[in-house]
């Protein structure tokens, strides 16, 4: 699926923000014209209303998890479709206004998803450190560039610092090497063409919450041979403690035969399942079972229909 260069797409600003770093790295999404929004419901607002013709936000770090806040948007407040996903190594930096060294450090801003990233560096480095909160990496940059406040650091991507006058006081601070964090684009309506490497987004409600429930959702999954990437379990904000819903990543697409029975017979046990799109993967997974179970399956039909066939 590939974007229009006279599209709108809006993401999390200020300039400089990993969602930024993100998204440029896409070469029909860097043509497009571009609109920044201070928190990600603000984003997904937009998309619903037509302000813009699509939406970046990232929905899943592996050190974190989910990020619940737009995972929940998606899920609850918004009916929108993911069109792409997009998967980026994170480096976090701190950084502080020329001539601050890192003990004179007394306030470390940034959002919560990054803070809680970088634990071990600020609890090792700044442990007497206030953290205080920013709607996105770039603000926090930004703040502590326009601010002036002596004392104070940012948590952000290293073009930040470049972007706002800061000098780096130390680089690569989060507590695990290897960090990444997923994005996805959404958009009002819209299901990309199968690539053959694909993922479907579902969120799947409990008709009830009884012994069994969830098996009786996997079960239609493992049935088929298809693998689930993430599995959520999201409070509903319908009712008390224990009523939750099940946010689905399975590998295929809505026009695979196995994955689209899947559904359908989820739909019709659990009552209540919500599409949130089946778009290309980041990442290629391996095919294989996916074209054993689909062989085994077209086999099955193949013996249903026969006997079907004998029917006087």
């Amino acid at each position: 699926m590939h974007v229009r260069p006279t599209a709108t797409v809006g993401y999390l600003g200020p300039s400089g923000s990993f969602t930024e770093q993100a998204l440029l790295g896409q070469a029909d999404l860097a043509a497009c014209r571009h609109v920044l929004y201070r928190t990600m419901p603000d984003i997904l607002d937009a998309v619903d209303a037509g302000d813009v013709d699509y939406g970046f936000v990232a929905i899943e770090n592996s050190i974190e998890g989910a990020v619940n806040l737009s995972q929940d948007e998606l899920a609850f407040n918004h009916d929108l479709l993911i069109q792409r996903e997009v998967v980026m190594d994170i480096e976090h930096c701190l950084m502080a206004r020329p001539g601050t060294a890192l003990a004179d450090v007394h306030t470390v801003l940034s959002m919560p998803v990054a803070t809680a990233q970088c634990h071990k560096f600020l609890r090792r480095e700044l442990r007497a450190a206030e953290v205080r909160v920013a709607n996105s990496t770039a603000e926090a940059a930004k703040t502590v560039s326009d601010d002036r406040q002596p004392g104070w650091a940012a948590i952000a991507p290293r073009v930040a610092a470049e972007l706002y006058g800061l000098d780096i006081l130390a680089r690569g601070i989060g507590d695990v090497e290897h960090n990444q964090t997923r994005f996805v684009l959404v958009a009002r309506e819209g299901v990309p063409a199968p690539t053959g490497h694909d993922q479907t987004a579902l969120v799947v409600y409990q008709r009830a919450n009884e012994p069994g429930s969830l098996i009786s959702i996997l079960q239609e999954f493992a049935a088929r041979r298809i693998n689930l990437e993430n599995l959520l379990s999201r409070p509903t904000k319908e009712g008390g403690l224990g009523d939750y819903c099940f946010i689905i990543y399975a590998h295929g697409h809505i026009a695979d035969e196995l994955l689209a029975d899947a559904v359908r017979a989820l739909h019709a046990k659990q009552g209540r399942v919500k599409f949130l799109g089946s778009y290309p993967a980041a990442k290629q997974h391996s095919a294989a079972s996916r074209e054993h179970a689909d062989e085994r399956w077209r086999q099955a039909d193949d013996w249903v229909r026969h006997l079907q066939s004998q029917i006087d």
